[in-house]
């Protein structure tokens, strides 16, 4: 991250899977002022290679499915949902 972008600073919820990649229920990420959901998911997978091998994962910002460009801001609640099975 270039040193004259302001740094922000989010707490991502895991669940299932993506909770036993992190080793944890909770992970923070730094990410650029402006970054995008698909910008958090780079700098995941950059830190966390493994989930490049999950078939699906959706990310959640504020209780709704966010699509890859939506903007991530200061307070925002993000939730990585794996993949779901059962029957």
């Amino acid at each position: 991250m270039d040193s004259n972008e302001a740094a922000l600073k989010i707490e991502l919820i895991l669940y299932g899977i993506s909770r036993d990649i992190v080793g944890g229920s909770t992970c923070q990420v730094e990410i650029k002022e402006g970054a995008t959901v698909k910008d958090v998911m780079d700098i995941l997978v950059s830190k966390f290679p493994d989930f490049t091998k999950l078939k699906s994962l959706l990310i959640a910002v504020n209780d709704e499915y966010a699509p890859n460009e939506q903007v991530i801001v200061a307070g925002d609640e993000v939730v990585l949902i794996p993949p779901v099975s059962g029957g």
